[in-house]
């Protein structure tokens, strides 16, 4: 038997899923966009909805630390450099990436719809403005379809900053990214790198279901959910009728978004966004 699942291995014919790296990928984590700091000293990028990954030079991995099992068709004439990026489909379509790299199948054809979006490079020593000018001119001459470049702008000022914030999320994006141009690449949380965005997310663990009412009778009416940290809250909305009908099971990791915090320190608002099926590692230690 071990003989013949070596065999369809080699064949291709087999897959496991993804495999587990040692330790997670050693990645540079955003701070929250609160205002009042020098708008032109930052490049602004679009957020992108998608699945953070990191190609080590030679394979990709999810921020969990799980290998990407892409087709090899997908990396072919890649830089053998570390890349920091997203795998993203398009706005919204967080889930189908999700789904696609969870399952890891290399034949399906919605690997031609997914690109590995570079915003970073983990190991050059030079200043973001720097980094940015590589990340040119290794995308250039890659040649590879799959792989390319998250725009990179400035502003020059908060005004400026705002309006192009409207218009993205006005066209259904998530927010901006600020990355101030004289910043190193630093493992870790870093105010150097921010996200400005339309509300807070985070992650929740589901404990139990409570019933719905009304038109959501027999179905989902909430989900009671318990936080990293310990704190136990109610999800009441964020749902589609089908997720209402099948939710999230118990156990289950889930991101919601909420807008700010109560008085007792609650999310509030919080509206569920998606299961997250690979919950982030604790913040890296410098």
């Amino acid at each position: 038997m071990r003989v013949l699942v070596l065999l369809c291995l080699c064949m291709g014919l087999l897959h496991l899923g993804p495999v587990a790296a040692a330790e997670p990928p050693r990645l540079m984590l955003a701070s929250g966009y609160h205002g009042h700091v020098a708008v032109a000293d930052y490049l602004v990028s679009e957020k992108l909805d998608g699945v953070r990954g990191r190609w080590d030079g030679q394979a990709l991995w999810t921020r969990g630390g799980a290998r990407i099992n892409a087709p090899a068709w997908f990396t072919r004439g890649w830089p053998r450099v570390p890349l920091d990026g997203e795998l993203w489909i398009g706005r919204g379509q967080f889930d189908a990436a999700s789904a696609l790299i969870r399952t890891g199948d290399p034949a399906d054809p919605a690997w031609h719809d997914l690109h590995f979006m570079l915003f970073d490079l983990p190991t050059d020593p030079g200043p973001f403005d720097a980094r940015v000018a590589r990340m040119r001119s290794l995308v250039a001459t890659s040649a590879s379809p799959q792989l390319r470049m998250v725009a990179q702008q400035r502003f020059a000022s908060v005004t400026a900053l705002d309006a192009e914030f409207a218009r993205v999320v006005a066209a259904g994006g998530e927010g901006l990214m600020l990355h101030r141009r004289d910043a190193h690449y630093l493992v870790g949380r870093s105010d150097a790198l921010l996200k400005y965005k339309p509300y807070d997310d985070a992650e929740a663990r589901v404990v139990a279901h409570a019933g719905g009412k009304g038109k959501y009778a027999g179905k989902l009416g909430a989900l009671l959910v318990r936080s990293a940290d310990g704190r136990n809250f109610r999800i009441g909305g964020g749902f589609t009728d089908a997720q209402r009908a099948a939710p999230p099971p118990v156990g289950a990791w889930v991101t919601y978004r909420y807008n700010g915090l109560t008085s007792k320190g609650l999310p509030r608002f919080a509206r569920f966004l998606h299961v997250r099926d690979e919950l982030p590692p604790p913040d890296p230690l410098r």
